[in-house]
Parts: C-alpha cells; structure tokens; sequence
C-alpha cells in the first residue's frame, strides 16, 4: 500500500462568502460589538479579519476590544443579572425554547457560517447544530428540577429546619475555541442564563461572526439586553482581562492556556471549569465487528478534520485481528472525499488554519522521517485547498516520535497492535490526558470491567465519541491534563451556581439556656445523641 493510491476527491471549488451574507448583514453583526462593548473605549483597538479556510480570502474585519470594554461589559452583565435573578425559571426557559426554534428554523444560515469560518465539512456544522438544540432543549426542560431547593435533616430532627437552595453566581466568563464555535461556545451559555446568570464571551478571531450571529438570534428569542455580551480580541488581552472580572471562568482550549486560566481565577478565589487537551485511545478486542469498529474509527479519527477534543489519535487492534482491521480501515479512510462546498458533498474539509496544517505536517513528516510507515494520507492536497490535509494513518510509531504521545488536533491516527486486555488497559492510560476512550468488542461485560480501567472522563463501547458527548444528561469533561469539571448533565448547570443553606431553628436553642447549665445542656445532648443511634438516625 502506498501513499499515492490517496483518497477519493471533490472537486477544487473556491467558496468566498455565503452569498446571503453582505456586507449590510455583517454591519449588523458587527455593531453587537461596536456598540455593546467598544462604546466603553475612546480608542478601540484595530479589528482583526480572519481568514477562509477554504481559500484564504479575508472573511470580515471584526471590531476588537481592550481590556477596559471587557471591564465595562461585565458591570453591565451585572446590572441586567439582579433583574433576571428574579424571573422564573420557568420564564428563563421560554426563552432558551424560543431560540431552539429559531436555530432550527434557520440553521443552513449559521450552517454557512459555521463553515466559512472554519472549513469543516457541512455534516459536521450540522452537527453543532443538533448538539447545541438538544443542549437547549434538556436545561429549559429540566433547569427547574437541577436547580430545585433541597429540604435535609437538620441537626435537631423536627426543631432545626434547613433547606439547600441555589444562587447564581453572577457574571459567567466564557472562553471557546475555534474548533467547533457553536456547541462549545453556545453550549456553555445557555446553561449559565438559565441558572440566573448573566455571562460575557470571548469569541475566537476565527469564528467571530458565528458568534455574533448566535447573540442576534438570542436576543430575538427574547433576552434582555446585556445579559449576554460578546467580546473580541486576543487571549492575551481581552481573555486576561474576563478572567480577571467575572465570578466564574468557562474556559475550552489547550491544556498550557488552561493552567494559566486556572491559575489567575484561583488567585482571584473564583471557580473556573477547564476541557482541555487530549490524546484519546480506541481498543478493538479479538471478538469486535471489524467493519463496524473500521468505520467507527475513521468517523472517531476523522470528523471535523481530527480538530476535536475527543477525537481518537491512538489506534490499538488486537494482533489476531489487525491485519484484517488495518485493511479495512485503511479502506474505509481512503474512501472518504476531500474538500469543501457549501452542501455535504464532502465528508473532510481543510485545516482550519496555516499553523494547524504545519502542526499536522510536522507530526508526520517526523513519523516518517523515524520509521513510520503512512498507511493512507499524508500528505497536503493543495489542488484540493490550500489546507487541505489528506486522512492519515500511520503505522510503526515509536515513542521518539513526537506524534506518538503530543496531541496533533489534526486527521492523524497511529495504529498498534495489542495481544491482551490488560496490555490494551495499560497503553491505553499512558500519558497525562485522560479526555475521552472508546473501545469496541461483542462482549459487553468485558468491555464494561476494561472502560472501569481506563483514566478518562467518557468512555464510549462500539462507538468513537458521541455516544457520550451527545448524551446531554451524562456530564462530560476529562481527568488529568484533560481538564477540571463537567459541562452537560447536573454539574452542567450547577457549576455556575453557589451552594447557599438556610437554617431555620425552632422552639429549643442550640445550646445552653439562661436557664440551663452547660454540664446539663451537655448530658441532656448525650441522651439525645445515642437516641439518634438506637434508632439508626443520624
């Protein structure tokens, strides 16, 4: 097999700007901007214009902010939040509802965006969308049971009456990549607004205007005004500058920015929850379906161009069955369609950028440069896009090779055979990462007792990676270098609450009385307290 058999091929096709978005629409989107936050400062900084994917021509030059807009977008978010502390939840939920609608109603628009933006296949823009309408749909329908006041034993069973309520924590900050700009970055919005909060974005540079055309459609849903604003600008700054401001840190993107975020919020003694990096593992037992665990590997591998916190990089197939998987994978990889257009007709799209395209090429060419073989890909297809990278599967990697344990974020696998479970365990674990895993086998007890092994926040059986991710009520996020927290689920909603206990204490104090001796009140509590033990009461 050589590299020169390449993958099948969409033709070279130059997509500049959805043709519905002109320049009276980007205006509008813009002026989110302009005048919500850049109102602050008498001297804005110079906007920053991003560019195609698929092309490299200029997207839309964006309206950046300084760090006294981020300082002012906040007090405002503040303002709005003590009003809408004080609509229901009920009311709150209306609103998320109303803007499922809209999504869906207008998602081929947000669709376009999405993949001007970033370039990814239109299936995987589309996926964002579903992601995000499910999102919607489970906190508005269930943010009245998670955030529900909680009626416990207090100390005095029937005299100390006590009740666990939540309370906002004020202005959520939110920091979201590029990778997938509406999941990651909506996602985390709407559960923070339903549990009361108001919340500021740092919107990426790259994908700014999906972002923006977001915020317009959340506001026609129904939000106040500032109860979501949406900064611009580098991470450096006008990340730097939210951190420093708001009461909670939302923060998805590398592990090394991660720990500086973690950092700062913690020297501030606010909360901050981190998806970070990962290097995510996939097992194929002796006894899986290896056209099924074939075609789920190149979909774990493969999906928004291997730009994806849990997709998998590390291929480990059972040596009595690698051979045949390897074949099929290869196959199954080669078969996919390279390029971009604004319908599905291509299953990969281009890198998203310049540097992510070298990062790629760097990880393989160094595989191959140390003994590597490619399997399928690697290599750059230029006359397909100027950052398009074909699938790549390597085989023989070694640990000298930098590919073999550093995330490469790009359509890269490496593929190792195993000869036991426990073999398979201990590969599968090495390293800091712990994000996502998925293993594949007919046997489901056996599969459970290893996912029970493996270090990693989601672990997927006969599936890559959205059997987890996509079950919104399970929470989702990483152990180790994979971050800190959960988003989805009750801890979804919940990490942008406080804990607050009110405690009501009836007819007897808490201690001595005026009339009561201390060595009294004491003997009198002992009785009460192995009372409480006879009767199996705590």
């Amino acid at each position: 097999m050589t590299r020169d058999q390449g993958l099948a091929q969409t033709a070279p096709k130059t997509s500049n700007r959805p043709a519905w978005v002109t320049e009276q629409v980007l205006a509008r989107w813009c002026d989110w901007v302009r005048q919500d936050v850049s109102r602050h400062n008498g001297t804005a900084p110079e906007p920053v214009t991003a560019v195609a994917p698929c092309d490299l021509s200029p997207i839309a030059p964006v309206p950046t902010c300084a760090p006294e807009d981020v300082v002012a977008a906040v007090a405002d978010g503040r303002a709005a939040q003590r009003e809408w502390v004080g609509t229901s939840i009920a009311r709150r939920g209306q609103v998320v509802l109303a803007f499922h609608d809209l999504l869906l109603a207008r998602q081929d628009q947000v669709l376009d965006l999405i993949q001007w933006e970033t370039g990814k296949a239109r299936y995987h823009a589309w996926q964002e969308v579903a992601q995000v309408a499910a999102i919607a749909r489970h906190y508005a329908r269930r943010a009245r049971r998670y955030l529900a006041t909680r009626h416990v034993r207090g100390m005095v069973p029937g005299l100390t009456k006590v009740k666990e309520t939540r309370v906002p924590k004020g202005v959520v900050g939110i920091v979201s990549p590029w990778n997938y700009p509406l999941y990651l970055g909506v996602g985390d919005v709407l559960p923070a607004l339903l549990a009361g909060n108001a919340v500021v974005s740092k919107a990426d540079s790259q994908t700014a205007l999906t972002m923006l055309w977001t915020r317009a459609l959340v506001a026609e849903a129904g939000l106040p005004p500032d109860l979501w604003q949406i900064v611009t600008g580098s991470g450096s700054v006008v990340g730097t500058a939210l951190v420093d401001a708001v009461d909670f840190v939302g923060f998805t993107g590398s592990t090394a920015t991660g720990r500086t975020v973690a950092a700062r919020a913690a020297g501030r003694l606010v909360g901050a929850s981190l998806e970070l990096g990962g290097k995510n593992p996939l097992i194929v037992r002796e006894d899986a379906d290896i056209a099924a665990a074939a075609a789920g590997t190149v979909v774990a591998a493969f999906a928004n161009t291997g730009q994806m916190c849990i997709h998998v990089e590390r291929v480990y197939a059972h040596e009595k069955v690698y051979d045949a998987f390897r074949d099929e994978l290869v196959r199954a990889t080669r078969a996919l369609r390279l390029g971009h257009a604004y319908d599905y007709s291509a299953d990969v799209g281009p890198l998203a950028s310049a540097a992510q395209l070298a990062a790629v090429e760097t990880h393989v060419d160094d595989a191959v440069g140390k003994g590597a073989t490619v399997l399928a890909g690697g290599r750059g297809r230029p006359d397909l896009g100027p950052l398009c990278y074909e699938p790549t599967i390597l085989e023989g990697v070694t640990p000298e090779m930098a590919v073999c344990a550093e995330e490469t974020f790009g359509p890269v696998v490496a593929l190792h055979p195993f000869a036991t479970d426990d073999d398979a365990i201990s590969l599968a674990n090495q390293g800091t990462y712990g994000l996502s895993a998925s293993i594949w086998s007919s046997d489901s007890r056996a599969a459970d007792r290893m996912a029970a092994l493996i270090r990693a926040g989601s672990v997927n059986i006969n599936d890559g990676a959205a059997a987890a991710a996509g079950s919104i009520e399970a929470g989702m996020g990483g152990m180790g270098d994979s971050g800190l927290g959960r988003r989805h689920g009750a801890e979804g909603i919940l990490k942008y609450t406080e804990s607050q206990t009110i405690a009501r204490q009836r007819l007897m104090p808490l201690g001595p009385s005026p009339k009561t001796s201390v060595a009294g009140f004491v003997r009198r509590t002992n009785r009460q307290l192995a009372l409480l033990r006879r009767l199996g009461l705590r």
